[in-house]
């Protein structure tokens, strides 16, 4: 009986530590970002002021998206067809919703950009999704190298 009450409280701790990682893990990758970003684009203050409320929103809004319960549901759907048969109403359903979220990502990008044409010039604009391409890579870069050793490593 001890033993449960004592084992209790320590799974506890296990979870929140494990979660403050991640969430710790996010920021930083965040931070660097942020560093990327502003270093890429030499931001004058003025621009900086208005731009990032307007990155993030954009974040937040991109993220939700990506995040949608119908997108999960596809995803696994599509996953499945190799393995099971699904019908053809079925399937044009499927693709009527991965046809909605296609158009979602799309308004949200122009709505993006025209808010960035406000407080950016086009080529500082540019610039930003250059350095959101060059961020990915350099992150995928870092993931292949810690990841890729360990991989060797189990073989």
């Amino acid at each position: 009986m001890k033993t449960k009450i004592l084992l209790i409280p320590i799974i506890a701790l296990l979870l929140s530590i494990n979660s403050y990682a991640q969430k710790s893990h996010k920021e930083k990758i965040d931070a660097l970002k942020v560093a990327h970003i502003t270093e890429q684009l030499d931001l004058t203050a003025k621009e900086a002021q208005v731009f990032w409320p307007i990155y993030n929103a954009n974040e937040e809004a991109r993220f939700k998206l990506r995040d949608n319960k119908v997108r999960n549901q596809l995803g696994k759907l599509c996953n499945s067809l190799s393995d099971t048969e699904i019908t053809e109403t079925e399937a044009k359903e499927l693709l009527n919703q991965i046809s909605i979220i296609e158009e979602n990502k799309h308004k949200l990008q122009k709505e993006y950009l025209a808010k960035l044409n406000t407080v950016l010039t086009s080529k500082k604009i540019l610039k930003l999704m250059n350095a959101e391409r060059t961020f990915k890579r350099k992150m995928l870069k870092e993931f292949k190298e810690r990841h890729g050793g360990e991989r060797s490593r189990r073989k």
